[in-house]
């Protein structure tokens, strides 16, 4: 199964931010040991060097993005996804392009913790927690 992991849910894996770590590290782990596939936006590796260097450092911040590169399936963000993003009606432009990220790849699920602010008319859309239950009980 091919899922979409939002810049978030990486984020609370990498910054180990609670109360989210445990469901959102329980979806990583099932893509690093290639229960199933996941991907992830190059988008989110600025950001989270960003947010990871102001929290962590810059060493640790550059570790946590090799993580990332090695585990995810990094999806490019070039002009039909940058194009869909900035012909669309969601309110967060970065939010469209993780949208249309995923899209392209031919993702089943995203994973993110606002499934408010994504359409669910194409892919599922689901917090981790709604996943795993789902995931568990295949």
């Amino acid at each position: 199964m091919k899922v979409f992991f939002d810049t978030n849910i990486l984020l609370d894996v990498l910054a180990r931010r609670e109360p989210f770590y445990a469901d959102s590290a329980k979806v990583w782990t099932l893509a690093e040991t290639g229960r199933l596939e996941g991907f992830a936006s190059t988008l989110s590796l600025p950001i989270l060097f960003y947010l990871l260097c102001r929290s962590k450092g810059k060493g640790i911040a550059r570790k946590s993005l090799g993580v990332v590169r090695d585990i995810f399936s990094l999806l490019p963000l070039d002009m039909h996804v940058a194009d869909q993003a900035l012909n669309t009606e969601m309110g967060d432009f970065e939010d469209a392009i993780q949208y249309f990220s995923a899209i392209s790849a031919g993702v089943a699920v995203l994973l993110t913790r606002n499934p408010k602010d994504f359409p669910g008319d194409r892919i599922a859309i689901q917090t981790p927690e709604d996943f795993l239950a789902a995931y568990l009980n295949e």
